[in-house]
């Protein structure tokens, strides 16, 4: 098992694990669909992509968005249901808190919804505070903004 960055042979892997987790519990939103029609756009945009593979399986994906001015957005974390509860997770925010930490970023933050408990005790416990519980102005589902208190 590994985590590979950035690789393009996976960006499918990519939009499909979070079109699943996102049509399980939200709607899929414009902003959604234009990450799908171009997901290498992130990377050409100086973000990464992060796949955790397993045997030439993709079993998690995350990313780090480049927002400009050295501000990452950490997202897109998607474990399909039959491999949570493993740690992939964890895998996965170390990676991007590392890669963070490796290109110096200014600041990482993630946007979620509180209805999605278990993420928020993953973010939490990887140093991640609420910042705002208010509705996000970009996607509907969004009502927390975490920041990563290391940055």
């Amino acid at each position: 098992m590994e985590i590979i960055e950035n690789e393009s042979e996976y960006l499918n892997d990519f939009i499909a694990l979070n079109e699943e987790w996102i049509t399980t519990n939200f709607q899929l939103e414009d902003i959604d669909k234009k990450l799908a029609a171009n997901p290498q756009k992130v990377i050409d945009d100086g973000g990464y992509i992060f796949s955790l593979v397993d045997n030439n399986k993709v079993i998690g994906v995350c990313a780090l968005f480049n927002e400009g001015n050295n501000v990452y957005e950490l997202a897109r974390m998607a474990v399909p249901p039959e491999h949570r509860g493993k740690g992939y997770g964890e895998k996965l925010i170390n990676a991007c808190l590392s890669k963070a930490q490796e290109i110096k970023a200014h600041k990482v933050y993630l946007v979620s919804n509180t209805k999605l408990e278990a993420a928020i005790v993953l973010y939490k416990k990887h140093g991640f505070k609420i910042v705002s519980t208010e509705q996000h102005p970009v996607y509907s589902r969004a009502n927390i903004i975490m920041v990563h208190n290391a940055s």
